[in-house]
């Protein structure tokens, strides 16, 4: 067990739930990325937050004292844009409107996207939508569905009007999490957002994030090795299924959305990680035994074990 834990060279982190809960730090998540990286560990960190642009991200990660770089952080609003730069070939005279904030418009713009609707303030209001004010726009290739906690109806169907008016018009989401965790509990996540399209479209959008193979493909440019990667997360469905969908080995915590009960209860998950432990804290572990290396396996076991049978 131990040697397996130490022969990862990368370790991939989810953000919410697993390093922080909103501005707070779960304790202990600092010494052990500070630890992995005097191992000489490879650290990237992969959220489907797309809130926040990867440099925002990257100004969060200083405002915590931990060290990040920008091509270390690989979000959900990053690899959408890059998704319709690369992959579609968005052309030039087409607009993408937004339902999101400003990190999502932020990727958007280094990829060259121009972009409509998001923080624009005629967008962020509370009055009745009204076709008399509407002044529709053929030239919007794409809705973008994220987190925006300034949702409301006037964005709801404009998204609407551009998916059932303009021919070709794609329907996208940076994510599907129906929830999202914060210090103090759950709020509605990305995919709460983008449901009344879903009832109303009768149609599911094409989402961009984990656990999708786009997500996927962003990272691996890095030449990864999948049997020496592991990925830490806090959500079955996101954070262990896009592991496995990588091919590389999971490690679930319970400091955010998922609970032991999902896992080990009467009615548990098919989605099964590798690895289970409380909190990232205890991967503090390690670190004694890089200094004792004589530790006994039972230490080891108190605190982390493998879901499918110690090996």
């Amino acid at each position: 067990m131990l040697s397996y834990l130490q022969e990862h060279d990368t370790w991939m982190f989810d953000c919410d739930g697993v390093l922080w809960q909103g501005d707070h730090l779960v304790p202990g998540a600092k010494e052990v990325l500070q630890l992995l990286r005097a191992q000489k560990k490879q650290v990237l960190f992969v959220t489907n937050n797309a809130t926040k642009s990867r440099r925002a991200y990257k100004k969060k990660f200083d405002d915590l004292g931990i060290e990040a770089h920008v091509d270390e952080i690989y979000g959900s609003a990053y690899a959408s844009a890059v998704y319709l730069s690369s992959v579609v070939k968005f052309p030039k005279d087409k607009k993408v409107y937004v339902i999101g904030m400003k990190g999502l418009e932020e990727e958007l713009e280094e990829e060259g996207i121009a972009h409509v609707g998001g923080t624009n303030p005629d967008d962020i209001t509370f009055e009745p939508f009204s076709f008399a004010d509407y002044i529709h726009d053929d030239s919007v290739g794409a809705v973008l569905c994220g987190l925006d906690t300034n949702i409301n109806y006037t964005k709801l169907s404009k998204a609407y009007q551009y998916l059932t008016r303009n021919p070709g018009c794609l329907f996208l989401s940076t994510n599907i999490d129906s929830t999202y965790p914060v210090n103090g509990g759950k709020l509605p996540g990305a995919g709460s957002m983008m449901a009344p399209l879903r009832f109303s479209l009768g149609k599911d959008p094409l989402s961009i994030g984990k656990p999708n193979k786009t997500m996927l493909d962003c990272i691996q440019a890095n030449s990864l090795n999948p049997e020496k990667t592991i990925m830490v997360g806090d959500r079955l469905n996101t954070d262990i299924l896009f592991g496995q969908a990588g091919g590389v080995h999971t490690l679930l915590v319970l400091t955010g959305i998922t609970q032991v009960e999902e896992v080990e209860g009467p009615n548990p998950s098919e989605i099964v990680p590798d690895y289970i432990t409380n909190s990232i804290a205890d991967l503090q572990v390690l670190e004694e035994t890089v200094l004792e290396k004589e530790m006994g396996v039972e230490k080891i076991r108190q605190t982390l074990y493998r879901n499918r049978g110690f090996p």
